[in-house]
């Protein structure tokens, strides 16, 4: 199969840099970061239903998700339910696969020379470093999948209504408009699944509500702010495409 047309390459590409950065989201994810240190702010000390401490702590996942919010919003304008429908689901795959061959590296004898080495001036294992940062639980393997695979399916199905009543206008409107109710979703699965449910956190209904909503104004912020990119990559594909042959796709995608 070759990819003669531009819109055949537009999807490949589109749906290419989809499926990288959700894979990479789920392997940086490992690593926790304070956005207001990062920003140059003290920690906030937010007391929330009851729970104190509370700060924008966030998964280094966060940094790859708002472009798969623009490209599950751009391809759904484009060409349509199915079709981010269809790589969300292979995308699910795809990620509990990757996380399939890194539990099968994690158990593979290491060289002797390779597994104490000094990075930095500190002497490390590298064998516990690689198991301590691929090796992530089974209930936030599953808590993650599953919160991605909601979100996506609440994100289409709310775009999509959207723009059954608004047509090819406001585009800000269903694309951020999905993506703020599709992540309050994800914020709280994720949550719900790798920490309620497992039983070894033991995490009360009011530890998951007042983290899932810290976390999730964090991410209602970064889609407000956004919408403008949304706005340049939109006029960079229909530049691409050409008035006619855009507008032709995204009257197709409308029709479901």
């Amino acid at each position: 199969m070759t990819f003669k047309t531009k819109e055949s390459r537009l999807l490949l590409i589109l749906g290419s840099f989809f499926v990288a950065n959700a894979i990479l989201s789920e392997f940086i994810g490992v690593k926790l970061f304070s956005v207001e240190e990062t920003l140059g702010f003290k920690k906030f000390d937010i007391n929330l239903l009851g729970v104190p401490h509370l700060s924008f702590v966030m998964s280094a996942g966060v940094l790859t998700w708002p472009i798969i919010f623009i490209m599950t919003d751009i391809i759904n304008e484009y060409f349509g339910v199915k079709q981010v429908r269809f790589l969300s689901i292979l995308t699910a795959i795809l990620i509990a696969f990757a996380f399939l061959v890194v539990w099968g590296s994690m158990h593979l004898t290491a060289a002797d020379f390779w597994v104490h080495q000094n990075i930095n001036g500190e002497d490390l294992n590298m064998n516990n470093a690689f198991a301590g940062i691929f090796g992530q639980g089974m209930w936030i393997i599953v808590g993650s999948i599953t919160a991605f695979i909601i979100g996506q399916m609440v994100d289409v199905l709310i775009f999509h209504k959207i723009k059954k009543i608004t047509g090819e206008r406001a585009l800000w409107l269903r694309a951020t408009g999905s993506t703020l109710v599709s992540q309050f979703i994800d914020s709280f699965v994720v949550i719900f699944i790798a920490f309620y449910i497992n039983p070894q956190y033991h995490y009360s209904w009011q530890q998951v509500f007042a983290i899932g909503l810290v976390g999730y104004t964090y991410k209602f912020v970064v889609a407000i702010l956004m919408t403008p990119i949304l706005y340049i990559v939109h006029a960079i594909i229909d530049g691409y495409l050409g008035k006619d042959l855009a507008h032709k796709l995204i009257k197709m995608a409308g029709r479901g």
